[in-house]
């Protein structure tokens, strides 16, 4: 993996993901960042304070990965237990370095202006509010878009401007108030305007240089995000991540080959994000249309992440995690000549790990029952044999790594994290 990874391409892929959970309903976090960021520049912000506002706007919502969560942030102007979701986007971005400075944004996006804590930097407070304020308009219009967007602007306006003092700072009120009267404001927010919007934005980074202790910290937030989705899911690409390193381990996988593995099995699940959470928390089979559902995620992760560049390899590996030598897997229907052994590991590991977990429509397997389905799937010929017989070699390491609590080698991040919601 090289070191010079463009930190705006990982943003825009986390973007990405956080863009799943509307199922539908997407682009909420883009559309926030366009409004944010317009303002700013009519208020004349330096780059600086543009660049962090932009990044924050985006991620606002990384504290959520739950779809009926996502329901109640568009549902409405202000709720309690809105500040749930600020908490944990916080936690999971404040050690974070490259990204560090958008955690206080994040954490007071839904505090009201007249409640801003003292302690709080006066540019902070205002960047804060600058998206609580892009959120909440935002959440408004969401029924609109696709529809009549005028109607929008005349109902968001009427509702923001008696609410100056409150809870948004009257300049930057004063601000949207002036930028939203105009019918371009509005139309920029189509998908395809705002997708040219993003491409310029995303055109106008430069890379900056990543470690691999970092890459593997910002795996770990994406997993952390994702694992959340469902309570049967908890630490489920943490496991798959330390058993696929093992694996390669045990391969005789060069080192960094070894980092590369952790971080596909902690991204391997992000197109999860799009599944309903009625669909993975079923109590019983799935049907048909449930089941195209769930198979869309593995394609989701590699269209994801394969926007980052450096991360191509970790792109296929993650993205064909459910492929099967035979040709029988999805969603490329790629065989054994297209599947290499990161892959190979990654899809045992995945395995592995989710018999290990008890889901709503089984308990958890033992080591040794699952060992047993993955020689049958061996034989069948859609899982690698001589990965299995790694497994079958260390059954109770493998057991260890897929079934262990904290974070994985390569994560940066130590301690316990706040549940996402």
């Amino acid at each position: 993996m090289p070191t010079a990874i463009n930190l705006r391409q990982a943003v825009f892929a986390l973007a990405d993901a956080l863009d799943l959970v509307g199922i539908d309903e997407v682009q909420h976090g883009k559309r926030v960042a366009y409004m944010a960021l317009a303002c700013a520049r009519r208020l004349g912000m330096d780059t600086n304070t543009q660049r962090r506002l932009f990044h924050a706007a985006l991620l606002h919502d990384c504290g959520v990965s739950s779809s009926r969560m996502h329901e109640r942030l568009i549902g409405g102007l202000d709720w309690e237990g809105a500040h749930e979701h600020c908490e944990v986007g916080y936690a999971l971005l404040k050690d974070f370095a490259p990204l560090a400075d958008l955690a206080d944004i994040i954490r007071y996006h839904h505090t009201h202006w007249r409640d801003r804590p003292a302690h709080l930097d006066a540019d902070t407070a205002r960047l804060a509010n600058l998206v609580y304020l892009a959120d909440r308009a935002d959440a408004l219009a969401a029924p609109y878009y696709g529809s009549n967007i005028f109607v929008a602007r005349r109902l968001v306006r009427e509702k923001l401007r008696p609410l100056a003092g409150d809870l948004f700072e009257p300049g930057l009120l004063a601000t949207f108030l002036d930028l939203s009267a105009t019918e371009a404001f509005w139309w920029s927010l189509e998908p395809r305007h705002l997708d040219h919007f993003l491409l310029e934005m995303e055109s106008e980074s430069e890379p900056i240089k990543m470690g691999m202790e970092a890459m593997g910290h910002l795996a770990y937030i994406f997993a952390r995000i994702v694992d959340a989705k469902s309570p049967y899911t908890r630490q489920h690409s943490e496991g798959v991540a330390r058993l696929a390193r093992r694996l390669g381990e045990w391969t005789g996988l060069p080192p960094q080959q070894c980092e590369e593995l952790e971080i596909a099995g902690l991204l391997h699940d992000l197109g999860k994000l799009r599944v309903p959470d009625e669909i993975l928390d079923k109590h019983g089979p799935l049907n048909e249309a449930e089941w195209d559902i769930m198979q869309r995620h593995s394609f989701e992760t590699w269209q994801i992440l394969r926007r980052i560049q450096g991360l191509e390899d970790v792109a296929t590996w993650a993205g064909y995690h459910h492929e099967a030598l035979d040709g029988s897997g999805y969603p490329f229907r790629v065989g054994a000549a297209q599947m290499s052994i990161e892959t190979r590991i990654i899809a045992v590991a995945d395995i592995f790990q989710a018999f290990a977990q008890d889901r709503p429509y089984r308990a958890g397997l033992s080591a040794r029952e699952i060992l047993a389905y993955l020689e049958q799937a061996a034989a069948r010929g859609t899982v690698d044999a001589d990965v299995v017989a790694l497994i079958a070699e260390h059954l109770d390491e493998s057991w260890a790594a897929a079934c262990a609590t904290g974070p994985c080698t390569s994560c940066a991040m130590k301690g316990p994290a706040q549940e996402v919601v």
